[in-house]
């Protein structure tokens, strides 16, 4: 079987927007910064906590897997993919609040984590997740 690639052109319904692809960008580099997480904590694990080390990379591993695959879904236009990125940037902005004391880090956690909701609750991107909705019907 052949199958024919799709090109898309613009104004095609199926085209990602540019607010939807940087969320979907940040959200992607928020999952590798998490899978950086995993690698640190992996590589720090000490004799008195491997216990807590072990389900600490672990969890920062799925949640990498998961923000990624939520990332690639919003990237794809996937409705479903809006819930678990809007939830991961509201969690965000708490642990950027939370984080205060360390201005840099704090910044740069809620600058993207604003960026991130920004751009998946934009008015094109809610119209071509809809669409989504819409084609399954």
């Amino acid at each position: 079987m052949v199958y024919a690639a799709r090109v898309s052109e613009p104004g095609d319904a199926r085209e990602t927007p540019p607010p939807l692809t940087v969320a979907a960008s940040l959200v992607a580099l928020q999952a590798v910064v998490l899978l950086g997480f995993a690698v640190v904590e992996v590589a720090d694990l000490a004799p008195e906590r491997r216990a807590l080390g072990v389900s600490t990379a672990i969890f920062f591993a799925i949640y990498a897997a998961l923000l990624a695959a939520s990332a690639w879904a919003l990237w794809q236009l996937r409705a479903w993919s809006r819930g678990p990125v809007l939830l991961t940037q509201l969690i965000q902005l708490g642990l950027a609040w939370n984080l205060r004391d360390i201005p840099l880090l704090a910044i740069g956690l809620a600058a993207t984590a604003l960026l991130a909701i920004a751009g998946t609750i934009h008015s094109d991107s809610v119209a071509a997740l809809e669409r989504d909705v819409d084609d399954r019907d």
